[in-house]
């Protein structure tokens, strides 16, 4: 083990000892349920990572020697690994174990242990959270960890024009905190600096910043700071109220990079936040409340991707659909492609499905059912297709270290992209 390395084994002394046990509470009183109440969310076998792009501030997991991988490289001594997820900057790993490791930037607390230790950020290294950790979510400068028991564990700090803006409390949480509500959650989801929760009840929460309509529940005159409550309405979940006539409860969410979607029991699609370049393909530039969307009717969607100003969309049938904007090819159509404004098929790779899909803030990614991940977009190492020339078709990715691998999951970052993989059978 190299010098300064840190043990990946979850230590066996009491976690909730080292864990700051800050409390926010919810103003909702909904209540209280017990046992297990979230999963995983998708049953995986145990795998390795892989990664490339961008490794400036250690995101890559290969120490600070290593600023770049053009290609997928193998992140050494982590393993057991069901879940990834990549922030702004940072990685997050879920252990079979289902406790955390992370690496990246921590300047802002993302990682959620301490990396005092000069290089020790780059370093893989486990996060102290008391309980099952089975679902993970990451922002640009946050990272979240939902408990099988319904539970939320928080760490970083959410941003806004003005700079960081807190988490919980207007202040920057270095080490996971809980965020206690007689609400228990099964599902969690980050954009750059906001956090959507599902709750038990079908009903939908968020919390984080709001200045172009991510929260889905205040007006533009309250979505920020600077209006007369401050942040204190930012900071703490709420509840978001579905103004249009539907009563039912939702099933899913996801999240774009500034805003949020969602799928009610009935198969509709909810949006709101930003949509200046139509990739919620609403109507208005920013929708500060839900609306439903019509043109995503007549599929039945299992993920949404969004990035900074496009969206990924995959149905059942296991066709992509993308919404947004054209630049740099993260649309995947061609150079002869305008916006899209409705969702529109992409063609991947014809005659398979496609599994799995992840946005990146300029980038756009897709698993097929064989194993194999084709990438397009802005011309970067994130892509993962060996040089930084943009791609305006899908492109499989090829690696010489992905030889006799298949690839399980993809998630981007802002600068990087994590892949799971498992031997080929």
């Amino acid at each position: 083990m190299a010098p300064g390395r840190q043990s990946l084994k979850r230590s066996n002394s009491v976690a909730a000892n080292r864990v700051i046990q800050k409390k926010v509470r919810m103003s909702e009183n909904e209540p209280t349920t017990n046992g297990v109440i979230a999963t995983t969310r998708q049953v995986r076998e145990p795998g390795i990572i892989m990664v490339f792009g961008d490794g400036d501030t250690g995101q890559l997991g290969l120490t600070m020697d290593v600023t770049e991988k053009s290609r997928p490289a193998v992140v050494p001594n982590v393993e057991n690994i069901i879940d990834v997820a990549a922030g702004g900057m940072h990685t997050v790993c879920l252990t079979a174990n289902h406790s955390l490791i992370t690496f990246g930037c921590n300047d802002e607390g993302a990682l959620g242990r301490d990396t005092n230790e000069e290089g020790s950020e780059a370093i893989p290294g486990p996060v102290e959270i008391p309980g099952k950790v089975v679902q993970i979510s990451a922002g640009d400068s946050h990272t979240a960890a939902l408990l099988d028991n319904g539970t939320i564990y928080i760490f970083g700090t959410f941003r806004d024009h003005h700079g960081s803006l807190g988490l919980l409390k207007a202040n920057v949480e270095k080490l996971p905190i809980l965020l206690e509500s007689k609400m228990k959650f099964t599902k969690i989801a980050s954009g750059c600096h906001h956090l959507a929760l599902l709750g038990v009840d079908g009903n939908i929460y968020t919390v984080g910043s709001g200045e172009q309509g991510q929260l889905g529940r205040l007006s533009e005159r309250q979505a920020t700071r600077d209006c007369r409550q401050g942040s204190g309405q930012l900071l703490t979940p709420h509840l978001i109220r579905i103004k249009q006539k539907y009563t039912g409860k939702f099933v899913d969410i996801w999240t774009g990079s500034y805003n949020t979607l969602a799928k009610d029991v009935d198969g509709n699609i909810h949006v709101w936040g930003l949509n200046n370049y139509k990739q919620l393909g609403a109507d208005e530039d920013t929708h500060f409340h839900p609306v439903i969307v019509k043109s995503f009717k007549g599929h039945t969607w299992t993920k949404i991707s969004g990035g900074e100003h496009h969206t990924l969309c995959l149905d059942s049938k296991g066709d992509v659909y993308v919404l947004g904007r054209k630049e740099y090819g993260r649309l995947g159509l061609g150079q002869d492609s305008e916006d899209a404004i409705v969702p529109t098929k992409v063609e991947v790779c014809p005659g398979k499905k496609v599994v799995g899909i992840s946005s990146g803030s300029f980038a756009s990614f897709a698993l097929v059912e064989d194993g194999s991940l084709y990438s397009w977009g802005q011309g970067s190492t994130m892509l993962g297709v060996g040089d930084e020339d943009d791609r305006w078709n899908p492109t499989l990715v090829k690696s010489k270290q992905l030889e006799n691998r298949k690839i399980v999951q993809v998630e981007s970052g802002g600068q990087h992209t994590v892949v799971l993989v498992h031997p080929s059978s």
